[in-house]
This record gives structure tokens, sequence and C-alpha cells, in this order.
């Protein structure tokens, strides 16, 4: 038969006062008691108490140090303890209190007094270990509703970047492939320190997913323009231009709708931004160097490079080392030198996505 009975170790140098707390205490707990403090963690490695009564005077190790080394040992630290001591005087109980003992009693204990103290002290335990694993079932309930509402998220965005892209065949999947290239991107630049700290201030898996949107305004766009084969005429060009405006509507329109919107913040920065070029001729608000939003300059190297080696209605297909000679050659004007550099410096790995 299972023995639920809570285990008691009694620790004193007096063995008048073990037995006087044994005896008090074996009708109702499994009682174990030694004469010192060493003989207290030899004790400790064969069996966990539910509480230890520890004297405070002993020779050697009193129950002060005894205390210390309990509370720093994460096996048993959260073990309750409770001083028992002939030194009435509230110094002496303040310290023990301090050192993390959950109670005082001056001996001669009441061995009435003992128990009741002893049994609140173990309800006490057992209603914060059982509101510690409601808490981590919690937390872990929190975390798989949170990662379902991200995965939703996500797909809602997907759906809504493949509609876009269904558009268009000849894309072949650039918004993936983008978001592939903006991650390696973003790990490149971290383990270089370059832009590490507002890189670190963002959620980059919400930035990450947030990019999906970068052109999304282009539902708004007429399929004459959007699909024309060969250079748009300029007032094609502009018209083209308006989906930068369009997207951010769209986007504004799904925030009025949601209380979570950190990944439509960054969203918001990339389709304003992505099409700015380092030296302001870019637009929407042809703003240019560092006035641009880091997010914005690395959407528009990814995006071109995305662009340069797939075909679009407008081009033909080039070479990855086509692509990035044409990047190289954009560094200062088109795009940010640093951001570039670190993607020529890793061009292989953007190659092989």
């Amino acid at each position: 038969m299972e023995n639920n009975r809570k285990r008691i170790i009694m620790v004193d140098d007096d063995r008048t006062n073990l037995t006087v707390a044994r005896n008090a205490l074996i009708d109702s707990y499994d009682v174990f008691t030694v004469s010192s403090g060493e003989k207290l963690f030899l004790l400790l490695q064969k069996l966990t108490p539910d509480l230890i009564l520890l004297d405070v005077d002993m020779p050697e190790m009193n129950g002060y140090e005894v205390i210390k080394i309990l509370k720093r040992s994460k096996a048993t630290a959260d073990i309750p303890v409770i001083f028992l001591s002939v030194l009435i005087n509230p110094e002496s109980e303040i310290i023990g209190l301090d050192l993390g003992a959950v109670d005082y009693l001056f001996k001669p204990f009441s061995r009435d007094l003992l128990l009741k103290r002893i049994s609140l002290h173990l309800l006490l335990e057992e209603q914060r270990r059982e509101l510690k694993r409601y808490t981590s079932n919690l937390e872990g309930i929190v975390v798989e509703k949170t990662q379902t509402v991200y995965d939703l998220q996500n797909a809602i965005l997907n759906a809504l970047a493949e509609f876009v892209e269904c558009r268009d065949d000849m894309t072949g999947r650039h918004i993936e492939r983008t978001q592939n290239y903006l991650r390696l991107l973003v790990n490149f630049l971290l383990k270089n320190d370059v832009y590490k700290k507002e890189i670190t201030s963002w959620d980059i898996n919400f930035f990450v997913m947030s990019s999906q949107l970068h052109d999304v305004g282009k539902i708004a766009i007429r399929d004459s323009i959007l699909l024309k084969p060969g250079k748009l005429l300029d007032d094609e060009f502009e018209e083209m231009k308006k989906h930068v405006m369009f997207g951010l509507k769209i986007v504004e329109r799904i925030e009025e709708n949601t209380k979570e919107n950190t990944f439509l913040k960054h969203a918001k920065i990339l389709i304003a931004s992505h099409h700015e070029r380092w030296d302001g001729s870019g637009y929407p608000n042809g703003i240019k160097g560092e006035a641009i939003p880091l997010q914005g300059r690395l959407m528009a190297i990814v995006d071109v490079y995305d662009a340069l080696i797939n075909e679009r209605p407008y081009k033909k297909v080039l070479t990855h080392k086509e692509a990035i000679e044409i990047i190289k050659d954009g560094l200062g004007r088109h795009f940010d030198p640093l951001v570039g550099e670190i993607f020529i410096r890793y061009e292989d790995a953007f190659a092989a996505i």
C-alpha cells in the first residue's frame, strides 16, 4: 500500500529534544531525526522531506549556516524550514526569517502548537506547488494559443499574398523566396554586428511574416499594366506606383479589425519604403539614406535580386552573377551600402535559395 504520509526531518544536537519531537509527530508523519547539519545533508542524499525542523544553536554548524546551504541548492531550496530555538529575542527570529525560514518557534515548544504550525506550512507548501503547476499549465496553454493565432495570421497573410501572385504567373513564388532571403539577410547582419541594435528590437518572426504583404496593393492595379510585356510608359508607371498607397489602405483596413498588429506595423513600413532608394530617387516619398526605414532597405535589395533572377513580363531572366553585378553597381545609389556589402559577401547562400 502506498505511503502518503508527509516526511519530517528534525535536526537538533540534543537527544531529548529529538525524542520529544519524534513522539509528538510520529502519529501523523514519518519522522527522521539527525543530530547535526552534516548528518542532515547525508540524509538528504537519500530522501527529500516535506519539511525540516531545524535547531538554531548547534556546534560546528549552526542552523543559520545550514539553511544558507539548503537555499543555495536547487534540490533543497523549496523545502520549508521551521527554526526551533531557545533564543527568545526578535533579532534572532528576524535573522531566521530573512534567511528563508517559514516560521520560528521557541523551545520548549507546545506539542499542539508544533503540530498546528507544521500542518499550516505543509498546506501552504502544497498550495504553492499547486499554484506553480497551474501557472505552468496556463503558460503552456498561452504559448499554444499564441502559436495558433500566429499560424492563423500567417496563413491568412500567405493566402492574401498568393492571391496577388496568382494574377501574374511569371512571379513564381516570389513572396516565399523573399521571405527566405530576408531571414537569411537578417541573420548575416546580426552575425556581423551591422544594424544589430535596431534589428534586435524587432520581433524578427513578425517582420519576416509581414513581408508577404509588401506588394499587396498590386491587387488594385489593372492587368493591362501589371501584366504588360515590355517597359511601362510614364503614365502607366505612375499608375503602377499607386500600388504602394493601395497596399497601405488594405493594411489599415485590417488594422481596424485586430488588436494584435505588431506584424502589420512592419508590413506598413515595408509597403511604404521598399521602393525608396538610398540616393533619394525612389518612391513614393523620395526619402534617402538612413531616413529610409531599415525594413525597407532590406526589402529593397532582396526584392530586386529576386526580380532580376526570375522572368517577368517586362524582362528576361538574368544569372545570379549578373544580378550581383547590378546590385554592386547600385550600392550607394539604389541600396544601403552596408546591407549591400553583407548581401554580396554571402551571395552564395542567397543563390542556394
